[in-house]
């Protein structure tokens, strides 16, 4: 029997037991992608959004979007509801805004090392 959580389903329905530190590293590697910060932070400061209305803010094509729309909502950083064949999406726990204030404050002390950083390439 399979459970449906109106979740892409690419996805692996079976939670995968990893070690904290590694779990840790997947969260922030789905809030690694300049993409999907941006779409972050448009349904933080836009509140519930169509995708259509995600795909002609953010300027990226329907199918980049629904690909970010789906890991934030699988790792649950986003909520969807559908409402006469449309989609929203809205962020919905207040950890996230608190996460992303966090990292934000982060960076106004660091910008200019994490810039420089060898280590962190752009894709």
């Amino acid at each position: 029997m399979s459970l449906h959580l109106g979740r892409a389903p690419i996805v692996e329905q079976v939670p995968t037991l990893l070690p904290d530190d590694e779990l840790l590293a997947r969260l922030f590697r789905a809030l690694g992608d300049a993409s999907r910060l941006k779409i972050l932070y448009l349904l933080l400061s836009e509140g519930e959004l169509h995708q259509t209305e995600i795909v002609r803010i953010v300027g990226l094509s329907q199918g980049r979007v629904s690909e970010h729309l789906s890991c934030l909502v699988w790792c649950g950083f986003v909520s969807s509801r559908i409402e006469n064949r449309r989609t929203y999406y809205r962020v919905t726990d207040p950890a996230v805004a608190q996460l992303t204030k966090l990292a934000s404050s982060f960076l106004d002390r660091n910008e200019a090392t994490i810039a420089c950083c060898r280590y962190i390439k752009d894709t």
